[in-house]
């Protein structure tokens, strides 16, 4: 899979842009603020519906238009296709794969798959469990339709569940804490499919990130990854429905006093332990960014391995975060993968991949093509 082109008008800073690119590696570098991070943003939307920094849409059109609109022409191995993403200030975004507008997101999801890495994600490691969810919702969603379903139905049922445990509160009649019960089996539901989908993930993106650990660290680190959740030894759907259910009422007083639910997949998280030790507590910095990037290396595998194809990897300003003998490992090992990579200098990497690239260099808004 790749994206041979992108065709941005009216879109943040760019007014008019057409940009072919290389099936391997495309450096964009220039100085800050003039348009890198806008060109690797476009590229993300298409292929998981929105931005992955944009509060409100609207952000994303040039202050002197009221649309935006962004166009990927994709290759893939078994049919070439386009995403059209359409963006106004007054209405919302219409999204059409192939000519064909969609109604969901749902159907998006995996017309082109995307792995994004910025100096951000190293909230993954240190930061709240947040971000550790996010991760796990954009990754999973990507290759399972269903999971991606499930979640903004969960999402629906608690805030509903949420909302009326408020209510609860203050009027603990009968009639309202019948209603519960209903919630309480919706969310049962909806949660369990959550569950099984995030056990199988974390399973399988767990050895491929301690195989990458190992190659970044010559062997020195043993990486694991663990599910950080009450649920993590559920077995099959049905389990984590009972198991959920059980909860869900046991926490019912504490919930009711609380006025939201304090158990569930919302509250999931992971954990990561270098040679058994805890990183995000006691890991150093370098600890910390290494186990970050050997998270999102190990995404293209896994991508690669459920659908056949490696994804779009942008890497946004995150050279200057590593080391030269990690920027060589991340660069030469990524020959199989259309990577789009943004940096404010190149001397470091000017010599990697020489006959495997292009190079650009933008400023205020225009990408032109150096070699």
């Amino acid at each position: 899979m790749n994206v041979e082109k992108i065709t941005l008008k009216n879109y943040r800073n760019y007014i008019d842009l057409e940009l072919f690119l290389h099936p391997g590696l495309n450096i964009i570098y220039g100085d800050n603020a003039q348009g890198k991070t806008n060109f690797i943003e476009s590229i993300y939307i298409c292929g998981i519906g929105k931005s992955h920094r944009a509060s409100k849409e609207k952000e994303l059109i040039n202050w002197n238009s009221h649309s935006a609109y962004i166009k990927a022409n994709i290759k893939r191995a078994n049919i070439d296709t386009d995403i059209e993403v359409n963006i106004f200030d007054n209405k919302p975004k219409i999204i059409k794969v192939g000519g064909v507008k969609i109604e969901k997101i749902s159907e998006l999801l995996g017309n082109l798959n995307v792995v994004m890495f910025s100096p951000e994600d190293l909230r993954l490691i240190k930061e709240g469990p947040v971000y550790r969810r996010r991760f796990l919702d954009i990754e999973v969603s990507q290759i399972k339709p269903a999971y991606f379903y499930n979640l903004h139905q969960y999402n629906r049922v608690l805030l509903q569940r949420n909302n009326l445990l408020k209510s609860i509160k203050y009027n603990r009649s009968q009639s309202l804490l019948k209603t519960l019960d209903i919630w309480d089996e919706q969310l049962s539901e909806f949660g369990s499919h959550i569950i099984v989908y995030r056990i199988e993930f974390i399973k399988k993106i767990s050895m491929l990130a301690r195989l990458v650990h190992r190659k970044l660290t010559d062997g020195k680190e043993e990486l694991n990854v663990l599910y950080s959740s009450m649920f993590k030894n559920v077995q099959t759907r049905e389990d984590g429905k009972i198991l959920l259910y059980k909860e869900l009422i046991r926490s019912r007083n504490r919930d009711i006093e609380r006025g939201m639910t304090s158990v569930g997949p919302h509250r999931d998280d992971m954990d990561f332990f270098i040679n058994n030790t805890d990183v995000k507590t006691y890991g150093s910095q370098g600890q910390q960014r290494t186990v970050a990037l050997s998270l999102k290396l190990s995404e293209l595998e896994f991508i690669r391995a459920e659908c056949i194809e490696y994804p779009i990897l942008l890497l946004d300003d995150v050279l200057s975060e590593l080391d030269i003998k990690r920027q060589k490992f991340l660069l030469e090992n990524l020959k199989n993968v259309q990577t789009i990579l943004t940096c404010t200098g190149i001397n470091d990497i000017r010599e990697f991949r020489k006959n495997d690239r292009f190079l650009f260099k933008v400023s205020d808004g225009l990408i032109e093509k150096i070699e």
